[in-house]
């Protein structure tokens, strides 16, 4: 195991110092060998009280909030630091997360560390004020000036899947914009974040309590972010389920919050589409990290007339998907987080047999695979878009077939969902796309492939996927409040 940790236990960052938690310490597990990594801080409530009074503390009373060029050099200093460290945050990911390691060049490790340099850069040339000129409201000659400040203390809330994709979306721009942060990892993925403090506090400028990162075993503990006044702006990213709770909790200190939820999207083929490029490229994506990513399409919506032909294309791609060692270059498919997710995929697929539904490839743990927590990418077919693995967000390698009768009934399906975080439209004839783009209500769509994940492109969702956007200017800009400033004469 990489040596960027102690081998004796990892360290919480609270006001700028790494020390254990104060309830000991708890396991972290590899999801691909149910072997115990090694241990991590396991912080309590006494801790989370002290990360929060540190950041509170940063914010009221140093310059941290005001120093625009300061705030921008210690993020590049970040993303130096971290490419340094690179390697060593690769093994830990692959180990703990279960990632691939062919993720850990893209979305999983170094393209969030490279997206730092976007955020460094909105810090140093977002435009923080902005002259409204001079008008006479009431008859008094006033001119009016827009000043764009940060929030306070932020308290974000990360998941497992992808700990530092998520965690640099919210550090980046909370930063950025100059809050301070306790960040609350997921049990699942501690050393990830906690690695993370240990390049903040040893190899960086960013000032005592400005980031102070707080692991726990304790799913709860990061409840109490929600309800101390003392944090301004809550950023969750997990479960529709959750976030219910963060916005429960949230309301009644009335603070900020930003919420990316779940989502169950829809890979739409049209009728004139290349139905076995379509199809494969929708088989192949569900099965990347084992499906564990919220916006992945898990409903691939076909023409009827081709019904039968995409259901074979599809068996064929994904039974070519084989659960492998996350170690391994050629795996894209590795295991689930936990024992617990993968009985609950499995449970699913039970759900589905029992509702009817035709397992056509997969459905269970793989052969040869006695230890880890590995599913087989799996093909449902036969079941309507009412069926409850149509419905509700598995995160496993789980694709879910579905015939359509044309555009507007793929645009029905599509929509039918308490969700509408992406989504995937496939077609030759553009001013059919554009209507079905148009007619699909969510917060992405990629069309015959195009990418929309970008450090200077918003992500969210509408309806139960979540409340706000991350990345780009719009989710730099959910880390800041407006003043207006009305000077008469």
């Amino acid at each position: 195991m990489s040596s960027l940790l102690p081998a004796d236990g990892a360290r919480l960052l609270i006001d700028g110092k790494l020390r254990q938690g104060g309830d000991g310490v708890f396991e972290t597990v590899n999801p691909a060998t149910e072997e115990v990594v090694g241990v991590a801080a396991n912080a309590d409530a006494a801790d989370m009280d002290a990360a929060i009074a540190a950041a509170r503390t940063a914010f009221d009373d140093t310059a941290w909030s005001r120093d625009h060029a300061f705030r921008a050099r210690c993020l590049e200093q970040l993303r130096v630091a971290l490419q340094g460290e690179v390697e060593a945050l690769r093994e830990i990911t692959v180990a703990e997360a279960g990632a691939p390691v062919m993720l850990t060049r893209g979305p999983q490790l170094e393209g969030p560390i490279a997206d730092l340099a976007f955020a460094a850069g909105l810090a140093e040339n977002y435009e923080w004020e902005t002259d409204l000129g001079v008008a006479a409201p009431m008859g008094i000659k006033t001119r009016r000036t827009l000043r764009r400040e940060p929030v306070g203390v932020v308290g974000a809330i990360i998941p497992w899947n992808f700990p530092h994709q998520i965690g640099f979306a919210k550090l980046g721009p909370a930063l950025a914009a100059g809050n301070t942060v306790v960040l609350k990892p997921a049990p699942d993925t501690p050393w990830c974040a906690a690695a993370v403090g240990a390049i903040i506090a040893e190899q960086t400028d960013i000032p005592p309590g400005v980031v102070n990162i707080v692991t726990s075993s304790d799913h709860g503990l990061g409840a109490r972010l929600s309800v101390d006044p003392r944090v301004d702006l809550i950023s969750f990213t997990g479960s529709t389920q959750t976030g219910r709770l963060v916005m429960a909790a949230a309301a009644p200190t009335l603070k900020k919050t930003f919420l990316e939820l779940g989502g169950k999207s829809a890979f739409i083929v049209l009728d004139d589409a290349d139905l076995a490029g379509a199809v494969g490229v929708a088989a192949f994506s569900v099965c990347v990290h084992a499906g564990q990513g919220c916006a992945l399409t898990t409903r691939l919506l076909v023409p009827r007339a081709a019904y039968d032909e995409a259901v074979q294309v599809a068996a064929a791609a994904m039974g070519r998907m084989k659960p492998g060692d996350p170690t391994d270059p050629g795996t894209v498919c590795g295991p689930l987080i936990s024992r617990r997710q993968r009985d609950r995929v499995l449970g699913y697929l039970d759900t589905a047999r029992a509702e009817g539904g035709r397992i056509v490839v997969g459905g269970g743990r793989p052969a040869g695979r006695e230890r880890g927590w590995f599913v087989e990418p799996t093909l449902i077919a036969d079941l309507p878009n009412s069926a409850t693995v149509a419905r509700e967000e598995i995160f496993g390698p789980v694709l879910v077939i579905i015939p359509h009768d044309g555009d507007e009934d793929a645009i029905r399906i599509a929509n039918d969902s308490p969700y509408g975080l992406s989504g995937s439209v496939w077609g030759v004839d553009p001013e059919r796309i554009r209507r079905v783009t148009e007619g699909v209500r969510t917060g992405t769509l990629s069309v015959n492939g195009g990418v929309w994940y970008s450090a200077d492109a918003p992500f969210g969702g509408y309806k139960q996927s979540g409340i706000g956007r991350e990345m780009g200017v719009a989710g730099f800009e959910e880390y800041l409040e407006t003043k207006l400033i009305a000077a008469a004469g």
